[in-house]
């Protein structure tokens, strides 16, 4: 069975808190694509916030660890305002190509006042690239946003290159509910919070409660490496980190 003729798996489960924000498919991308347009002004700080400050370090370990090199080509998928694509343009300096993609005209205008690379306005799910085009592909904490995981998983063994990889960093829900109620306040309530206080807060609340959202209504991690695997991906591992940032990587046979 093809990618194209699988049943449609979306990277949330069905959610009552989800029905807040949008019932259906063609809804939800409408409906996300306006709060990342809002909300890609503030995005940075409210970002920044959410890691403590860790994050830029933390992305670019990641991608260097999971194989990004010198000289590489590199798709960033749902790059948002560019956090990832500025780890993996430092990673595959000059000689590299880095290519970042994006569904949101908002975020992607931010990230292009950045950062100088290419840029798509397209969706995981349909990834305007020939074949065998890149050596590196990441998507950096939007796997949640993913309406058909089978198919986006199709689209990046395509345009990967034979031995190319994929790695797609996640933050996955804390084993227990405590843990669950403190990042949901974190994310939810403390970070827009402080973000408008910065003086920079643009229209984040929003953005950051359906945040806490998603990541309650998240597939499990074992959904996502068995969609790798069916995809046509070897190697398939997932690396956990302080419980709940995940590393979902796999290679093109």
């Amino acid at each position: 069975m093809t990618d194209q003729t699988k049943p449609a798996q979306a990277a949330m489960n069905a959610s009552e808190r989800l029905e807040d924000y949008f019932h259906g498919e063609a809804e939800r991308q409408s409906v996300t694509r306006t709060m990342f347009n809002e909300a890609a002004s503030g995005y940075d700080r409210a970002e920044a916030l959410t890691a403590l400050g860790s994050g830029r370090w933390y992305r670019r370990e990641v991608l260097r660890r999971e194989g990004l090199q010198p000289g590489m080509r590199v798709l960033d998928v749902a790059a948002g305002t560019g956090l990832v694509t500025e780890a993996a343009l430092a990673l595959a300096g000059p000689e590299g190509q880095v290519t970042a993609l994006d569904p949101s005209p908002g975020m992607l205008s931010e990230l292009r006042r950045k950062l100088r690379c290419e840029t798509i306005e397209a969706y995981a799910e349909s990834i305007p690239l020939p074949d065998a085009q890149v050596d590196f592909l990441s998507m950096g904490y939007a796997l949640r946003h993913v309406g058909d995981i089978h198919r986006a998983f199709g689209e990046y063994l395509r345009v990967l290159k034979p031995g190319g990889r994929a790695c797609i960093m996640e933050i996955s829900r804390p084993g227990n509910r405590l843990g669950r109620m403190a990042l949901k306040f974190h994310i939810g309530v403390l970070v827009p919070l402080l973000a408008r206080l910065s003086g920079r807060h643009a229209d984040v609340k929003r953005l950051w409660a359906y945040y806490g959202d998603t990541i309650e209504a998240a597939i499990d991690p074992a959904q996502v490496m068995d969609a790798l695997r069916r995809a046509g991906f070897d190697n398939v591992r997932c690396r956990v980190t302080l419980g709940i940032f995940r590393e979902y990587t796999g290679t093109r046979p």
